[in-house]
């Protein structure tokens, strides 16, 4: 193994660089929760700043659960080439109970008695157009199922789940840098089987419960797996963007090759046409049926009440091209996917229309008096970016926190020596 010992143990300079990171990560997540804060006390709409927050805690979960799935899948099919990418997502796996705790303020929120601050069926009294949530027959023939105590209690074991898978993997990965005891690979694979499924039903039903329900009446078969496209492909781009900064750091020369980006961004390619079979299968099925049950989904996003086209129209077109299209053609080829700064720019590009795809699917909830949606360029996205940065500053203020506790790379793993010679 040619790397040597010197890389591979925490680096004096390299903790101090990521302590002083992690401060600034939080000052700024901080600074981006409190702006969100008080624009929700300030702003005319507190719904439109809770459901901003929704997107911005939305968009930071579902990269964490796409970072767990892609660790539970190499697990369960001993990979090799993953290996020193994995040692990166576990760190990630850190966010995890600050990401429940801030999810708390919209449950909290809804108990307190603001019932339509988020989801507007908590109030039975809220008008649907001629006809109040508690009288709605669909919504009486769902109400076991969309209800407070449902909600919450989901939530919390959604959260709790993922924190109990993370912090498995992250003690038997952490622990056999120390003994190399093959027993925690194992562990690692016992756990995976179990957590893969696990992880499964728990991101479709966060997906179901916390953004599909705004739209109660609409019915879809393919939402939790949208829901999962988007948490592998974010990721896959964060992978990226952390391979790269610790390749340009120094920490991971002559770990990484160009064997490793060319893998990622193969299955970055894989993911996007997966989620555009996804897509267009939702949406087609959807047109070919033609119920209006379903079909008022895409009318919102397309359509005022009087036949114009609205706002949304044009960012179903960007989510076409810039989530297939442009990230399609990029990453089918090879010089692009192992150029750093190259496979950098893709990387960000999809994380921002990763970032819109959710917008497009929960803020269209907020409509007017003639029951059109709000415009998509409106103060709303303010609020989005706020939430964004907020909750994005102290995801990675934890993952820079655990950073330096444990080596680099997992030195004793069985296929490290694989990983590090990894070829084609």
């Amino acid at each position: 193994m040619s790397t040597s010992t010197a890389t591979l143990a925490a680096n004096p300079g390299a903790t101090a660089a990521s302590g002083a990171g992690a401060s600034r990560a939080l000052m700024i997540g901080v600074a981006g929760l409190v702006l969100t804060a008080v624009g929700f006390f300030i702003s005319h709409d507190s719904h439109a700043v809770a459901l901003s927050y929704l997107v911005g805690i939305s968009f930071c979960t579902a990269i964490a659960i796409g970072m767990l799935l892609l660790v539970l899948i190499h697990h369960i099919f001993d990979a090799s080439w993953s290996v020193v990418l994995r040692r990166q997502f576990e760190h990630g796996f850190a966010a995890f109970p600050w990401l429940g705790l801030l999810f708390l303020p919209l449950l909290i929120g809804s108990w307190m008695g603001t019932h339509d601050l988020v989801w507007p069926w908590m109030n039975l009294n809220y008008d649907m157009h001629g006809t109040t949530v508690g009288e709605d027959i669909l919504y009486q023939k769902k109400s076991g199922f969309l209800n407070l105590g449902m909600l919450t209690g989901a939530t919390v074991a959604f959260f709790l789940s993922w924190v109990w898978l993370g912090a498995r993997l992250r003690k038997a990965s952490f622990t056999q840098d120390q003994d190399g005891d093959i027993k925690w690979t194992s562990m690692n694979r016992v756990t995976a089987a179990l957590g893969i499924p696990m992880t499964a039903i728990s991101l479709s039903f966060a997906a179901i419960y916390w953004i599909k329900s705004l739209e109660y009446h609409w019915f879809s078969t393919m939402y939790g797996v949208w829901f999962f496209a988007n948490c592998i492909r974010g990721a896959l781009c964060c992978g990226v963007l952390i391979m790269v900064w610790l390749y340009r750091r120094g920490d991971f020369k002559g770990i990484l090759n160009p064997n490793h980006f060319h893998s990622i961004g193969q299955l970055m390619l894989a993911f996007t046409v997966f989620w555009a079979y996804v897509t267009f299968s939702q949406y087609f099925l959807i047109w070919n049926a033609n119920v209006p049950e379903e079909t008022f989904w895409y009318n919102l996003r397309e359509l005022n009440h009087d036949g114009s086209t609205n706002q949304w129209w044009y960012v179903g077109l960007v989510i076409l091209f810039g989530h297939f299209f442009i990230p399609f053609f990029a990453l089918l080829s090879y010089r692009f996917k192992i150029t750093h700064h190259i496979i950098t720019k893709i990387a960000c590009w999809i994380l921002a229309v990763i970032l819109i795809d959710l917008c497009y699917n929960i803020l269209p909830a907020l409509k007017d008096e003639h029951g059109d949606s709000l415009p998509f360029l409106s103060m709303n996205l303010v609020w989005v970016l706020s939430s964004v940065v907020g909750v994005g500053g102290v995801c990675l203020w934890a993952y820079l926190r655990s950073l330096p506790t444990t080596k680099i790379i997992p030195i004793r793993d069985p296929r490290i020596v694989e990983c590090l010679t990894h070829h084609e």
